[in-house]
């Protein structure tokens, strides 16, 4: 793999887990009671296909550092960790909630029935969400392999996804902005995430045409 593709590679997989991610969010909003068993299984279907393109993301860009700045690759293996478990939390998840959802005789709620997921979805993933960004942040604003602005942005969300941590002490309320399972939580925190991703994603394909031009012929 070299340069061109890793940046190709990360920024196809940023754009799919952007576009599914942001289909995903509204279905949540749809109905103000338990939703149809349609409604649930359609957002955790897109759901998985963004968190599985997400882990791509965090693969290639650990190998997009590896080939263009090795002395940079233990962050980004922190990066790429992070990222693959927080992927893996939010899958499993989504399968708990898929289940209870088949396995029910009649239209539930699974952001509130499902308690098992509420700090899987809530506080757990906004740490490790938070260090993903975090270090992936640090590397490319000490290295520049992306534009200024990623490095920046992802540390301002790392801040923002850490302040949400201790939202566990504060009931399982969906409705409310700052619960275990609050919109403001868990909704919210991914559609930025989404936009984000949507962004970089674009930026980094893009970024492939100067590299290419770069390398010798």
């Amino acid at each position: 793999m070299n340069e061109v593709f890793a940046r190709r590679l990360t920024g196809i997989a940023g754009v799919v887990a952007a576009v599914a991610l942001i289909v995903e969010v509204p279905l949540y909003f749809v109905y103000s009671g338990p939703p149809p068993d349609a409604n649930v299984l359609s957002r955790l279907l897109l759901g998985i296909v963004g968190l599985t393109s997400l882990a791509l993301f965090a693969t290639a860009f650990r190998e997009l550092v590896r080939r263009t700045r090795p002395d940079y690759e233990w962050a980004a293996a922190i990066a790429s960790a992070t990222g693959l478990v927080y992927a893996t939390i939010a899958l499993v998840s989504s399968g708990l909630e898929a289940g209870a959802v088949i396995a029910a005789d009649h239209p539930i709620d699974p952001t509130i029935t499902v308690s098992g997921t509420y700090i899987l979805y809530g506080s757990i993933s906004r740490l490790l969400l938070g260090l993903f960004l975090g270090t992936l942040g640090y590397v490319v604003t000490r290295t520049g392999l992306l534009p200024r602005w990623v490095g920046r942005s992802a540390c301002a969300l790392a801040v923002i996804n850490l302040a949400f941590v201790p939202s566990l002490f504060f009931g399982n309320t969906p409705a409310h902005f700052y619960a275990a399972n609050g919109w403001g939580t868990t909704a919210l925190m991914g559609a930025i995430l989404s936009w984000w991703l949507l962004a970089v994603g674009i930026s980094t394909y893009r970024g492939a045409t100067g590299a290419r031009a770069a390398v010798p012929a």
